[in-house]
């Protein structure tokens, strides 16, 4: 299978190009791809089988001063992917995110839950669903995804060791609640979906479980043999920033049963698994 994955210099992308070991993989940078440039788009995805899109805007406040340039990347390059992809007969994976929905809810979101972005990176990542399924409706997945984190580069698990090297304690937020996600889960449950030829359409890529980000910490000082207790609880008001947080990230996963495949494992289990291998380590 001829694999094209985009960003993929990124901390998923590293790991979708590893997870994808034994297929012909064409990994693409910012410094080998232009996904706003049509015309590159095309000559990118000419005679791929499966393109994946780890290629994002993914500052989330810099997009409330900055929206059209996340909506070149996150809509217009998404859409420009679709039509290749479909001019050629390949599959496009585009990855989106939690951020399509306004964090109101109190029980998992559906894949088709209506979306409600409160962002303007949201909004970027929303349009480009829409513009992909649009472009490519056979062909297309859309893995939306929350709470990265992983080995290849800055994530929360590792700003909050860094932290304590030189902060006694942390002030973390109770009032926001989602599911930690390793890279390197995600990017092994996009290689089984594409591999399964599962159906297209809309999947929740985040490992099972929930936590808020206080007891996310909290699992990571565990896990590092730290004391949790250097971890105290705040709330959101603590850390006003330009652009709004989801309060409520928790993402359903329903269509993976529904395609007959697993769910990723719980989060927790994928932290410890981290630890153990190296790929999160106290610096």
């Amino acid at each position: 299978m001829r694999v094209l994955i985009t960003g993929a210099n990124g901390m998923l992308g590293t790991d979708l190009t590893h997870a994808f070991t034994g297929h012909q993989v064409t990994a693409a940078g910012r410094d080998k791809l232009d996904i706003t440039d049509a015309e590159d788009a095309r000559r990118a995805v000419a005679g791929m089988d499966v393109v994946i899109n780890a290629a994002a805007y993914t500052n989330v406040d810099a997009a409330e001063t900055e929206e059209d340039t996340a909506h070149r990347i996150n809509a217009d390059g998404a859409e420009n992917l679709a039509a290749a992809a479909r001019n050629v007969g390949a599959r496009l994976v585009q990855i989106s995110t939690d951020y399509v929905f306004d964090g109101t809810a109190t029980t998992p979101y559906d894949e088709h839950h209506p979306l409600a972005p409160v962002s303007a990176y949201g909004r970027s990542k929303a349009d480009g669903e829409r513009r992909a399924l649009t472009a490519h409706p056979d062909g297309t997945y859309v893995v939306r995804t929350a709470w990265l984190y992983g080995e290849n580069g800055g994530n929360f698990p590792a700003t909050m060791l860094r932290l304590a090297a030189t902060h006694p304690t942390v002030d973390v937020v109770t009032d926001q609640t989602g599911q930690p996600t390793l890279t390197r889960d995600l990017a092994r449950q996009i290689r089984l979906l594409v591999e399964s030829d599962a159906p297209a359409g809309i999947y929740h890529g985040t490992n099972s479980g929930t936590a808020t980000w206080y007891e996310f910490a909290r699992a990571v000082y565990t896990e590092c043999g730290l004391d949790p207790d250097r971890i105290h609880p705040t709330d959101s008001t603590a850390f006003i920033r330009p652009a709004p947080r989801p309060a409520y990230s928790v993402l359903g996963h329903n269509a993976w049963s529904r395609a007959g495949l697993p769910e990723m494992r719980n989060w927790r289990d994928a932290l410890h698994d981290a630890v153990t291998t190296g790929a999160i380590s106290i610096p």
